[in-house]
């Protein structure tokens, strides 16, 4: 899977093995391809990149509903996305650990489509406020190429899909994106990936102090940081990866 579009890691900084880590991943793409090969399986290097960090992924917790697919997921380092499984990871003693958040979930699917750049996340704190609680270092991730694997249809903000996508996200917990990919004879339609490379680059760790019961100013300040650090590597490297020049991060 990893050498179909193929798929990179890139490291810009190291990581202390003494530590605990809250990795901010984005974009979620149409099935967080990026993240998954990259922090769930070894294909990439992980392990020789990042010696002593063991990584872990959050997931829905809908897919630990299901008897044996729940424990096929959890050998891979994934965990349900309750606050208290992310706390367990994180408060975990002698350090090592780095916890991956897809901060946009499952409703920035609904923006994935090549060439966009728009990610959910000016309201999503909750990972602030974690990182925050427990002094873990915040570590932006953006993974080039992952909007570009499949083409979706038109759906933008209040047209009748949207809505009716966004009423189906809340009933259910998960987003319904209509999409194509190619097929296996031909390059048209089809749900197969379009082969395009993936490039997933791990930013440098933000410090954060140990704050137990953080204020909203605390999270609001430690949050716009955050924000600057991931524009700040998109725009260091998005020349290197097709992007053009006049493209910027849109933050919704």
């Amino acid at each position: 899977m990893k050498d179909y579009f193929p798929i990179s890691l890139v490291k810009t900084a190291e990581l202390d093995p003494s530590r605990n880590y809250l990795a901010g991943f984005h974009p979620h793409g149409i099935l967080a391809t990026g993240a998954f090969i990259n922090l769930c399986t070894e294909s990439t290097g992980f392990s020789s990149l990042f010696p002593g960090i063991r990584p872990h992924l959050m997931m829905l917790n809908l897919w630990f509903r299901a008897p044996f697919f729940r424990d096929y997921i959890m050998s891979g380092g994934l965990i349900s996305s309750d606050k208290e499984s992310g706390a367990h990871i994180l408060s975990r003693k002698g350090g090592g650990n780095l916890l991956g958040v897809i901060v946009g979930g499952a409703q920035e699917a609904l923006n994935a489509r090549p060439g966009s750049n728009m990610l959910l996340l000016r309201n999503r704190k909750g990972f602030i406020r974690l990182a925050l609680m427990h002094g873990a270092s915040l570590v932006p991730i953006f993974s080039f190429g992952d909007n570009d694997l499949f083409d979706q249809y038109e759906n933008s903000p209040g047209s009748w899909l949207r809505w009716i996508q966004n009423r189906l996200q809340k009933i259910m917990g998960v987003s319904f994106p209509l999409f194509h990919g190619r097929g296996v004879f031909q390059y048209s339609f089809g749900l197969l990936p379009y082969r395009r490379p993936i490039t997933t680059v791990v930013g440098t760790p933000i410090e954060v102090q140990k704050t137990p019961h953080p204020s909203q100013e605390e999270v609001d300040r430690l949050h716009q940081r955050y924000l600057q650090e991931l524009s700040d590597l998109f725009e260091a490297h998005k020349l290197k990866y097709n992007v053009p020049i006049d493209q910027h991060l849109e933050f919704c």
